[in-house]
């Protein structure tokens, strides 16, 4: 069995956690959340047995006060079979081994139970992530791993396959946020407990300057016309079903009872 790289100093994230959790930001999670719930309420169906997977109970306890809480190891200590909902919530994007995460969701499910997932997507922090390299190579002549290189929405929907989802669907919600600053969201990706946790970032001490000129390329290339920084969140939404008997099935190749054609009012014109 293949061992996953281990791109997330697991150490590290818990102590930026640890320290975001004494004063969370929370603006993201909120929105989320509500997001979350809104299409809880599309599925129309009672969920009894709930398990909430994050990296911050205690946020997510006040939205599913219910639920079992666990934290995003790498082996969720979560049972096998027990629920009928189980909800990852934006912890994901550090998982070491994603679609591990998702198997591991699936067997706690119970047949036909759902899987809803939010995580950051590939375009999150793409301008800080493109004025950091530019400062990188300016100041310090190379780049080092800053930002989690996070998962692209079209390759989610594929993971979800892979760890044995039915029905599986991956859609995003692009959120864009201003800053006065470029440090003011450095303030709240720390207090979010969203920075640089990977294992092969550079451990030193940097310059100052490295991040002033970082914030000089960003006000150059990223500023609104109200002169305030964007910066992009991707939020992507996972959603995905235990197999059971119930659910609906393709239908085989050739079992058709109508014409395409007849359906489009078209001419069909056999080929040579």
């Amino acid at each position: 069995m293949n061992t996953p790289p281990q791109l997330t100093d697991r150490n590290a994230l818990l102590k930026h956690r640890a320290r975001a959790a004494r004063a969370l930001e929370t603006f993201l999670f909120d929105q989320i959340a509500d997001e979350m719930h809104e299409r809880l309420q599309e599925v129309n169906r009672p969920f009894t047995q709930v398990a909430v997977v994050s990296g911050f109970p205690d946020y997510w306890r006040t939205h599913f006060p219910e639920a079992d809480h666990i934290l995003d190891e790498d082996v969720i200590a979560i049972d096998l079979g027990k629920y009928d909902l189980v909800v990852h919530a934006m912890a994901m994007h550090w998982a070491n081994d994603p679609v591990g995460q998702l198997v591991q969701s699936r067997r706690a499910l119970k047949p036909d139970g759902l899987l809803l997932a939010v995580l950051f997507g590939g375009e999150t922090l793409n301008e800080l992530r493109s004025a950091l390299a530019e400062a990188e190579i300016a100041v310090l002549g190379g780049l080092s791993p800053r930002i989690a290189p996070m998962a692209e929405i079209r390759d989610l929907g594929g993971l979800l396959q892979r760890a044995g989802f039915a029905l599986p669907v991956a859609d995003s919600l692009p959120l864009k946020v201003s800053y006065g600053d470029v440090f003011s969201l450095f303030r709240d990706l720390r207090n979010m407990g969203e920075t640089n946790a990977l294992l092969q970032r550079h451990k030193g001490t940097m310059p100052r300057t490295l991040f002033a000129k970082a914030g000089d390329i960003y006000a150059r290339a990223f500023q609104g016309k109200d002169g305030r920084l964007e910066a992009t969140f991707e939020i992507i939404f996972l959603t995905g079903w235990a197999p059971d008997d119930s659910q609906q099935k393709p239908l085989r190749p050739g079992s058709a009872q109508a014409r395409l054609a007849d359906a489009l009012g078209a001419v069909e014109k056999k080929l040579d």
